[in-house]
């Protein structure tokens, strides 16, 4: 029986997946999964039986990746699985970034006693005026499951969509219109773009791209969307360029007290992901990852642990080992294995930057006494048996 603990409200729709192998618990340091959408972990103590933690979304700030990694605690996120919801919502904020809507919706409200009000809207709505997108240049930064979503649909909208990304997936790119244009230079979107809106993770690479010297590059009034995270801006930057007319508008998913209440500013309240959909699907997509995990030892959409499937096991027995990526650890195990008598009929080792992961399909039933010759391995942080 897998014991897992939920840390927020997590969708019935995935809990609804859990097979009678699964029991939901409410005592943590029991918990052999966790299910969690915006509890921060940093200062939490895992228990040893903890193997797995599931994120419901794609941001995994508030979960200590490394600190998970030194435990053989695989972190899983949903990537692609809130993309739709943001793409809606990216492209709603990219009209009323264009025409003032929340600002004449604004001025409506406040003249809700006003007994001539259907006059005065005729008087007052050139003060609210705008463009249109069709026809005007569209840069999207990061061409990730939301980014491609996002090129695809403004370029039916017959935008003219220019898409960055030097590290773009193999199956993102099959999924991008070719009417895309794929640009290798993201000096390129800055100079030629009316509108851009970034798609990227926050790394030391991306902390403040958006700045003094991004912004001297761009047009003009640009329109700026953010629904990334708040540290790819730098915000005083931000502050000096809407001051000076650079930057005509800025929306943002991310509020800030520096932002919220300046002049051209539009910021949303964290809504990008925020449908009953998207919350279906990361929970859907949540589940399934730790069971796949739990029951198979398979890993896909880990954010601290290499990619690695063998699918069912078919064998007498599986073992899974986390541990550190070092020379000769291959060695050892099946060493190990073969002063108990135990043949290794199929194996997979994949790593991940200083962190590996070892599945072995064996022909005999594990013992007790293998599994600690295996923890005692040094550089083993964790080793499973998964069936």
């Amino acid at each position: 029986m897998f014991k897992v603990k939920c840390l927020n409200n997590i969708s019935k729709v995935g809990l609804e997946l859990l097979t009678d192998n699964y029991e939901q618990i409410e005592a943590f340091n029991e918990a052999d999964a966790v299910l969690v959408r915006s509890a921060s972990l940093h200062d939490t103590e895992f228990p040893p039986s903890l193997t797995t933690i599931a994120r419901a979304g794609a941001g995994v700030n508030n979960i200590p990746l490394d600190k998970c990694a030194e435990k053989g605690i695989v972190v899983f996120n949903t990537p692609g699985a809130n993309a739709n919801a943001v793409k809606e919502i990216v492209i709603a904020s990219l009209i009323f970034a264009s025409r003032d809507i929340i600002g004449g919706v604004n001025w409506v409200t406040s003249e809700k006693d006003n007994p001539d009000i259907a006059k005065l809207v005729e008087k007052k709505k050139s003060q609210f005026a705008g463009n249109e997108i069709k026809g005007k240049k569209l840069g999207v930064i990061g061409l990730g499951a939301v980014g491609v979503q996002v090129a695809n649909a403004l370029n039916k909208l017959e935008m003219q969509v220019y898409g960055y990304d030097p590290f773009i997936s193999v199956d993102a790119a099959w999924k991008l219109s070719k009417y895309i244009k794929h640009t290798k230079s993201l000096d390129e979107i800055f100079r030629e773009c009316d509108y851009i809106t970034v798609h990227v993770p926050a790394t030391d690479e991306t902390k403040g791209m958006l700045n003094k010297d991004a912004f001297a590059l761009m047009k003009d009034g640009v329109k700026i969307l953010n629904f990334s995270r708040d540290t790819l801006v730098n915000e005083d930057d931000m502050l000096e360029a809407l001051k000076s007319g650079k930057v005509g508008c800025y929306v943002t998913d991310l509020p800030t007290p520096k932002m919220v209440g300046v002049e051209g500013v539009v910021a949303v309240p964290h809504l990008g992901a925020s449908t009953s959909e998207a919350e279906d699907n990361c929970a859907v997509m949540a589940v399934k990852e730790i069971m796949d995990y739990l029951e198979n030892g398979n890993i896909k959409n880990s954010v601290n642990y290499p990619a690695c499937d063998m699918g069912v096991c078919m064998q007498a027995g599986r073992i899974a080992i986390n541990h550190k990526n070092r020379p000769n650890m291959l060695g050892q195990f099946t060493a190990a294995l073969a002063n108990e008598n135990i043949n290794i009929s199929d194996m997979i080792n994949k790593s991940r930057k200083e962190y590996a992961y070892t599945l072995m399909d064996i022909e005999t039933p594990t013992t007790g006494q293998i599994i600690k010759k295996l923890e005692a391995i040094d550089g083993v942080l964790k080793v499973r048996t998964i069936k």
